[in-house]
């Protein structure tokens, strides 16, 4: 009786562990029922033990098939485990980008200014059709040996420029227009290189907001838009139809002007990306003074201005186009005199709307074709627009300082407006200058320097009178930081 008393003690130790289970509960109530009565029989404690010990084998079964991994797996997916802050801050876009990106995107800017200047080099002093060949990876490499000289050198004597022009060219002439057209390749080369690789690294390490990595990956396309249009330009110089008698072997002035526009299209948006970053972190930093003239620039005195600012950005780039053209064409070389032209401040109509520019028999295209292909009227389009630039500018100068718009304009605005006055001067007298002097290298590269200049001014004036709502919105909410941080600490 004893040895059953030991069993029976045994079954109630086991049986009294707690159970998830509704069946396993059930039998322990039925269990304390059955201990009651210590006078049972032999045989029905040895079958309560039997039933006690195939009770907990099926209830442990059981446990094991809802704790299996496919049940864990489901029960994870139907309830997953919130994330911590730190992968969460891991995994997100900041919500301004590095100052480092900002100094970079306007170094990058710089690179294009020069870029630009040294491919109006290139141009004046005809080098820009001496490589025959568009290789992006290896033309990168310098001739280094007297049979590649020579290979170059062959293949420039099958071009239409050295057959009507510079059939006497020697080979040492040869490599110095060489070295020009190859030294912007080189160029170009770098500043895809250097814009591409960061805006990878920079967006990989989250050092910018998702606005602002869009931005980079659009310049990215840009660039490498340019290189294909840069030769496309100049395959246009050479085609098998400008070895004909009377033509004068050029890159297409269409083709040079998408060239230089899209040039200055990537200079602005990277000088306006940096610059926009800059003032963000401004803004952070001295939170009181940029609420202060973001709610100055809010007055309805400053909308007529905003606008003519905007309007003026359009007639520059305009003009730039128009030079472009100029360029192009030569019409520099002709009618080298200001105001006048010729016997008065325009030529003949005759001259100016030439018939030999028409490709149809009804005239429909005579005015389009003379206005883009006339070197004459071409020339006086240009003195037009930049006239027309030079007034803007002065009218915009002095609206800006009538009563009403002079009150309200932070001192930032106003200097950037009074600067483009000084601009548009310097300019004006840069374009005389050069169709004066028959347009000598110097001053053709500093007046195609200065119209980058006046774009580079207006874009900054528009800035400064632009309202960007996120940087305002980020500005009240540090200066709403800073207050309630004062007024937590008390006077001290």
């Amino acid at each position: 009786m004893a040895f059953f008393q030991l069993g029976l003690r045994r079954a109630a130790v086991q049986l009294s562990r707690p159970s998830v289970f509704c069946a396993r509960a059930a039998f322990n109530a039925s269990q304390q029922q059955k201990l009651v009565q210590l006078a049972t029989p032999a045989s029905t404690i040895l079958k309560l033990v039997s039933q006690a010990r195939h009770t907990q084998s099926r209830n442990y079964a059981t446990q094991k098939v809802q704790e299996s991994p496919l049940s864990k797996l489901a029960t994870d997916i139907a309830q997953p485990a919130p994330s911590s802050d730190k992968s969460e801050k891991k995994s997100s876009f900041p919500e301004t980008s590095s100052k480092s990106v900002a100094y970079w995107l306007l170094a990058s800017a710089a690179s294009v200014f020069g870029i630009v200047i040294f491919g109006g080099l290139t141009r004046l002093t005809e080098s820009g059709l001496s490589i025959t060949e568009w290789r992006p990876v290896t033309g990168s490499l310098w001739p280094g040996s007297q049979e590649e000289w020579e290979s170059e050198f062959e293949k420039y004597r099958a071009s239409p420029e050295f057959k009507m022009l510079n059939s006497t060219m020697n080979l040492q002439e040869f490599k110095q227009i060489y070295f020009m057209e190859w030294t912007h390749r080189l160029w170009g080369r770098f500043i895809g290189m250097s814009f591409v690789l960061p805006t990878i690294y920079f967006i990989a390490r989250r050092r910018v907001t998702p606005r602002m990595a869009c931005t980079l990956v659009g310049i990215s396309a840009l660039i490498g838009f340019q290189g294909f249009i840069g030769w496309w330009m100049v395959k246009s110089g050479l085609k098998d139809d400008l070895f004909a008698p009377g033509s004068h072997p050029r890159v297409s002035q269409y083709r040079l002007a998408a060239h230089l526009a899209t040039a200055f299209v990537c200079y602005s948006w990277m000088l306006l990306a940096g610059l926009s970053i800059l003032r963000t972190h401004k803004a952070i930093n001295f939170p009181e003074q940029a609420v202060k003239n973001f709610t100055a620039l809010q007055s309805p005195a400053l909308r007529v201005l905003r606008g003519s600012v905007a309007a003026l950005t359009v007639l520059i780039f305009t003009t730039v186009l128009s030079g472009a053209l100029v360029a192009g064409l030569d019409a520099g070389l002709i009618y080298n005199e200001f105001p006048m032209m010729g016997n008065g401040l325009a030529p003949p109509k005759s001259e100016l709307l030439d018939k030999f520019y028409s490709r149809y028999e009804d005239g429909s295209d005579l005015v389009w074709r003379n206005m883009l292909e006339n070197p004459s009227l071409v020339q006086l389009d240009h003195r037009i627009l930049a006239m027309t630039t030079f007034t803007a500018v002065c009218a915009l100068v002095a609206y800006s300082r009538s009563g009403r718009v002079k009150a309200a304009l932070p001192p930032a605005a106003r200097k950037g407006i009074t600067g483009l006055l000084h601009l548009v001067s310097l300019q004006v007298a840069l374009g005389i200058s050069t169709l004066i002097y028959m347009v000598p290298i110097p001053l053709a590269a500093a007046h195609q320097a200065g119209a980058l200049a006046l774009l580079t001014g207006v874009l900054v004036a528009g800035q400064r009178l632009r309202i960007p709502k996120a940087t305002l919105a980020m500005a009240q909410r540090r200066l709403a930081q800073l207050a309630q941080q004062a007024k937590t600490q008390g006077p001290k």
